[in-house]
């Protein structure tokens, strides 16, 4: 299996301007920019803001997939990601997720949460080797 998302980009960086659209087309053409990225104020979506949604999102279902495995279900999950940076390195993810689950209990659901943690696509994506390929025109 194969996901895809294109971005497109125009101008220099601190004026310019691009969109991303992914293969589902949940984005089509979806603004982003050094504004969206850097400042506030400005309509638009950025590379670190879709890191969070996409670990989230990953995590979350990790851990709705660990509570089936054990017979259970949620009432809710409800996670949020902050990915932290410092300059222009991402430092760090913090999964904040609270959880109403009957029939288990609050250490069982933090060991199943703490694996997830590590073992989540989106967990261990970050720390895969990344390759590359250009086409100049």
């Amino acid at each position: 299996m194969k996901r895809t998302a294109k971005a497109h980009w125009t101008g220099n960086l601190k004026e310019g301007k691009g969109y991303l659209t992914t293969q589902s087309g949940i984005l089509e053409k979806t603004n982003y920019s050094f504004k969206t990225r850097f400042e506030e104020g400005e309509k638009g979506t950025n590379p670190e803001e879709l890191l969070a949604a996409a670990h989230a999102g990953c995590f979350t279902m990790a851990v709705g997939a660990a509570l089936t495995q054990k017979g259970l279900s949620a009432t809710a999950l409800d996670t949020e990601a902050a990915v932290s940076m410092e300059g222009l390195n991402v430092t760090g993810v913090h999964l904040n997720i609270k959880g109403s689950v009957p029939g288990i209990t609050a250490q069982e659901f933090e060991t199943i949460t703490k694996d997830a943690e590590k073992n989540c696509i989106i967990s261990k994506a970050l720390s895969i080797k990344i390759t590359s390929e250009s086409h100049f025109s």
